[in-house]
């Protein structure tokens, strides 16, 4: 069992982001993962920089800590050739630290660009199929060119070359996309308890870690942890299919407006009872992943952190699944 920390890019600037990466591998996290956005998913999260500018920076600043974008997705804001040469370009700069996470995206940040973003859930899935197809073919060296139905690639080389490949996860709601990221891909990664995603991705001959977003809220009380929460991450609890589709933080908030705290609360680990934490966690490691990303959504990073390394390492690192 490896353990994360989730870099919160909607809720703090860069530099932020950077000091926490750097107090997270001092705490002994294995990984920072952050997602790759152009848009927050509330206005009061009032943040969304450059994911791969903060990510350079964090390069060079840790030396051990793991680092995995959460996800970015490959096809319409980026060109996936873009994608392959920022990664490689990181992996170097990380000494192989670094793990590619994908995904089909959400139209809260792709839409921004003015290409569009698909209606249909399988046209995004073939979109990622090859921009994944792209990505390896750039990864093998030399000259590549690439005529898909959607995508193409005309002669490009990427010159620099770590000497493995990174790790790619792929991002998965449903069995659908879990075939893609066991065929196409080197891991897992979701946001939900769902052992189906899991047991597709195995069925389809994926053997590769398996990455999920553990939700919580940490505060020396339940009732701050969740009032918190209920700020900031209440799309968090709308579902994919509602937070793939909206285009705007207005439009999120609109769609949150009868979020109630006891809703944060029966989905969230809030406050500072470590018991409550462990509970939350078991159901993710029962449906069989083994990278546990912690995702605080209190308002203070520093005293999660803390309190992590008092309460929670060891006991997280000891979960198995309860069958």
């Amino acid at each position: 069992m490896q353990i994360g920390y989730k870099l919160a890019a909607e809720a703090f600037g860069p530099d932020e982001l950077v000091r926490q990466a750097v107090l997270a591998e001092q705490a002994g996290f294995d990984f920072v993962e952050m997602s790759d956005h152009y848009h927050p998913w509330l206005d009061v999260q009032g943040h969304s920089p450059f994911a791969w500018t903060v990510f350079g920076s964090i390069a060079a600043k840790t030396e051990r800590i793991g680092l995995a974008t959460g996800v970015t997705c490959p096809t319409v804001r980026y060109h996936p050739a873009i994608i392959a040469q920022a990664a490689a370009t990181l992996a170097l700069l990380s000494d192989g630290r670094f793990t590619l996470g994908v995904g089909s995206g959400e139209r809260l940040n792709e839409h921004v660009t003015g290409h569009g973003f698909p209606n249909s859930v399988p046209e995004r899935h073939a979109l990622l199929r090859e921009a994944l197809e792209i990505i390896r073919l750039l990864w093998s060296g030399g000259y590549r060119s690439y005529h898909g139905k959607f995508l193409h690639l005309d002669d490009a080389r990427v010159f620099d070359l770590p000497q493995e490949a990174p790790v790619i996860a792929v991002a998965a709601a449903g069995p659908l996309a879990a075939r893609i990221a066991a065929e196409l891909g080197d891991g897992l990664f979701a946001t939900e308890d769902k052992s189906e995603i899991v047991e597709a991705y195995h069925a389809a001959g994926g053997d590769g870690p398996r990455y999920v977003e553990v939700p919580m809220a940490w505060a020396p009380d339940e009732d701050a942890g969740a009032q918190a929460a209920l700020s900031t991450s209440r799309w968090a609890v709308t579902g994919w299919k509602v937070m793939s589709e909206l285009p705007n933080p207005a439009n999120f908030e609109a769609a949150t407006s009868t979020v109630r705290k006891e809703d944060i609360l029966a989905k969230f680990a809030c406050g500072s009872d470590p018991n409550r934490y462990v509970e939350v966690a078991q159901p993710f490691v029962d449906a069989g992943f083994d990278r546990l990303v912690m995702q605080n959504a209190g308002p203070d990073p520093d005293g999660f952190i803390d309190f992590y390394q008092r309460e929670l390492d060891q006991r997280l690192r000891a979960l198995t699944p309860s069958s």
